[in-house]
């Protein structure tokens, strides 16, 4: 997909995001807008990285580093990204992209049949990996730094 397209579709996302976040926990979109323009940055400079670096790691990755790293604390302006980013609602943002994986899945509804039942049973062992392990780290975290 050219990185035009990647745009317009980040674009999109947005404007459905911040009618969701309206509508939702009503927050005015001109008081989300500044948070949700940083949203649009980080995930497009994370696909343009996916893009331009040749190594076989997704851009939900680069984007998610880039994430991590504005806003650790003492890095410049972490605060203010906080802030503004804050202010869109986590649901809100889910809804496009669940709308999308949705279309995506209908489109393919035949691929999904032919891969039968055993894609269910592995969903269900990754989900539930994901939250013990989850839940194993989150434990040891806490225990380290005396929370629990």
């Amino acid at each position: 997909m050219s990185l035009k397209k990647v745009f317009v579709v980040l674009l999109i996302t947005a404007g459905i995001t911040l009618v969701g976040n309206f509508v939702g926990p009503k927050v005015s979109p001109i008081e989300a807008l500044p948070g949700m323009i940083i949203l649009i940055c980080i995930a497009f400079v994370g696909i343009l990285l996916s893009k331009i670096i040749r190594i076989r790691i997704p851009a939900v990755a680069y984007i998610v580093t880039i994430a991590t790293i504005m806003t650790i604390p003492g890095f410049p302006f972490a605060d203010k990204i906080y802030e503004f980013t804050s202010k869109v609602d986590f649901l809100a943002l889910c809804t496009p992209i669940l709308a999308y994986a949705g279309i995506y899945t209908g489109k393919n509804l035949g691929t999904l049949k032919k891969t039968g039942w055993r894609i269910f049973v592995l969903a269900i062992f990754v989900m539930i990996g994901t939250y013990v392990g989850s839940a194993i780290i989150a434990q040891i975290i806490l225990k380290a730094i005396g929370q629990i």
